[in-house]
């Protein structure tokens, strides 16, 4: 068990160190070497978790979905929460806001991008399924359509926000964004019901509520 802990810190050192210099350097112009010197591990350690740059990128990726919130009555109030976790990440997280820049870094060369933008369509996907199937949504509602809207607005909205304020509204701009979006999604009785204020993703960190994801777990041999 202690071994399988020091891999779990060791991976999570090693995404610490390529997100901050993917987002000093862009994707293109980093190195692996500079990788390592910022992590302080060694090129044996770094392959032991990570094939290659872009399977470090991916990692990187994976960090806007590394939480995994309780689950609620609502499959749209957990919506609902998730986004607004995201935000409240942005904004006090430099990992996942590594991960959000390094998706949108149109001068990535070579990278694949796509995966970052998939894993969050598809997760929002699956609970706007949920929540259909839960009578929660209006008849005419595409779940994967509904996705693919709410994920690219909540792209351009945090975009909006980095470059006013360096994100500090975010949350409010994501409440927002909700408050205007759900009206044409959710059944009425639903919608009266969801918690969609702009401090509700604090309220759950106070509460102890967040809970991270049992991760990537190495082999250790």
């Amino acid at each position: 068990m202690a071994r399988q802990e020091r891999a779990i810190r060791t991976r999570r050192t090693i995404l610490e160190a390529a997100a901050a210099v993917f987002d000093e350097r862009g994707y293109t112009s980093a190195t692996i070497g500079e990788i390592l010197e910022r992590a302080g591990v060694t090129k044996g350690a770094l392959y032991f978790h990570f094939g290659s740059k872009e399977e470090l990128a991916l990692g990187v990726f994976e960090e806007q979905l590394a939480i995994s919130l309780p689950s609620q009555s609502s499959k749209l109030q957990e919506l609902v929460d998730s986004g607004l976790v995201l935000a409240l990440r942005l904004r006090t997280e430099p990992l996942v806001r590594a991960s959000v820049g390094l998706a949108l870094d149109q001068g990535a060369l070579g990278l694949d991008r796509t995966p970052a933008f998939g894993m969050w369509i598809d997760q929002t996907t699956r609970t706007l399924a949920e929540a259909k199937a839960g009578g929660e949504l209006l008849p005419h509602v595409d779940a994967t359509e509904t996705a693919e809207l709410l994920v690219a607005s909540f792209s351009g909205v945090q975009l909006m926000s980095q470059l006013r304020c360096q994100r500090q509204d975010l949350e409010h701009r994501v409440a927002v964004l909700f408050h205007h979006m759900l009206p044409g999604v959710a059944v009425p009785a639903v919608l009266a019901r969801l918690d969609i204020s702009q401090d509700r993703a604090g309220r759950l960190l106070a509460e102890g509520r967040l809970l991270p994801t049992a991760g990537e777990v190495a082999e250790v041999g």
